[in-house]
């Protein structure tokens, strides 16, 4: 056992043991390095890093959903999964005991003086003529809208300004739905480097020169890397070799996956309260307003028949012609309000997902990558070289004070 006594064999035995820490570390730091900072963290615009999903948290939004929120659901279908009839009933249900509150809340606020001098009996009427009235006008609304939504709501935008404005929601879909693909790609690096580690002992030993250590631990921190990102997608269909059969890690976990991907979307991005929110303050928020507006102005005429001339005489033709347009202004706020309600949200996304999560797993291999691979396609080669320029690093360190190789 006197070998064992020979510093040389423990300088020699740490090679393969530092190549597996420096393939574990780089792979490490690779995925950290990926989502976080979520902001730009140093000295602009070179001195400092931002994780490269949240700095390109636009594009990733776009590609999301053009990869993967597109192919599994139009939002025709989103809209029909909701279910319009019960979206028009959950709102019914919500405005109706609220009637007598709403009108006197708009009324205080825009006319006291006329709503205060108007009889208790007027009153009651102008508050069962609106109780009759909304069931049917918001039938019609959202009738009206279910036709019209596909020029509505502009489904990319919509993602894309809440994934840009929570980077920290935009990472959960990368980082929940590849949770088993990013701990194989650090743990690898632990195999992947201490295999390399046995091969740069040997090269060491055949040849000690200067360049050794640093450019296989280079070639360690590379290769550990660019290994594990392929073994994730590569071979994008099963092959078999003998007994073992070869698949992309992430590609054998289509199903589970769906799951992780279809519940972020369904119950945090697409829901009725966003979906509704987009549409009254997107890209096409006029025109979702007008809509709105127009099925509002004859409860209005309904509603002061009963008192029209001397609705009229009090405001005035002008004023009273205000009065349709900031009745529908409220209507608006109103619908943006009752359906924020948590728990509706949560039902309609049970409904949404159980169609969204059944064609995800139907996707064809190509497409379903497509849901992971982009956080590693943009400026995977930085990640890679980021992992070959620490293992050199290391190499040099190995040399200088495990060696004790001087300059």
């Amino acid at each position: 056992m006197d070998w064992l006594s020979n510093p040389d064999i423990w300088k020699y035995g740490s090679i393969p043991l530092i190549a597996a820490f420096i393939g574990w570390s780089t792979n490490w730091l690779a995925i950290k390095l990926t989502f976080y900072p979520l902001e730009f963290t140093g000295l602009k615009p070179i001195f400092g890093w931002q994780g490269i999903i949240p700095s390109k948290a636009e594009r990733m939004a776009v590609i999301s959903v053009d990869s993967t929120i597109s192919r599994i659901g139009t939002v025709q279908e989103v809209f029909e999964q909701i279910d319009p009839s019960v979206l028009a009933e959950h709102i019914v249900a919500t405005v109706l005991p609220r009637i007598e509150e709403y009108v006197d809340e708009f009324m205080l606020s825009e006319h006291p003086t006329l709503w205060e001098n108007l009889p208790t009996s007027m009153k009651s009427m102008v508050y069962s003529r609106v109780r009759k009235s909304a069931p049917s006008l918001i039938d019609k609304l959202v009738e009206d809208i279910g036709e019209q939504v596909e020029d509505l709501l502009d489904i990319k935008d919509m993602v894309t300004r809440q994934l840009v404005a929570d980077k920290h929601l935009l990472n959960r879909i990368f980082l929940e739905c590849g949770d088993a693909e990013f701990r194989f790609i650090i743990n690898s690096g632990l195999g992947f480097g201490l295999l390399f580690g046995m091969l740069q002992m040997g090269l060491w030993a055949l040849f000690p020169n200067l360049w050794v250590l640093p450019v296989c631990g280079f070639l360690v921190g590379w290769a550990t890397n660019w290994i594990a990102l392929n073994v994730i997608f590569r071979p994008l269909h099963p092959i078999k070799i003998g007994p073992i059969r070869l698949h992309g890690l992430f590609l054998k976990r289509q199903k589970e996956v769906a799951g992780s991907f279809c519940g972020i979307v369904t119950h945090e991005i697409l829901t009725v309260g966003r979906i509704v929110n987009a549409m009254l303050n997107g890209p096409q928020s006029a025109r979702t307003r007008s809509l709105i507006k127009k099925h509002v102005k004859p409860i209005v005429d309904d509603t002061v028949g009963i008192s029209k001339p001397l609705t009229q005489i009090a405001l005035g033709p002008k004023k009273f012609a205000d009065l349709k347009m900031k009745v529908g202004d409220r209507a608006v706020e109103i619908s943006s309000e009752m359906l924020n309600d948590p728990m509706f949200n949560q039902e309609r996304a049970e409904a949404v997902e159980r169609i969204m999560r059944a064609r995800m797993e139907a996707l064809s291999p190509g497409e379903f990558q497509d849901l992971l691979r982009p956080c590693f396609q943009e400026d995977e080669i930085k990640l890679i070289a980021i992992g070959g320029v620490l293992g050199a690093l290391a190499g040099l360190l190995q040399l200088i004070f495990i060696f004790d190789w001087t300059f």
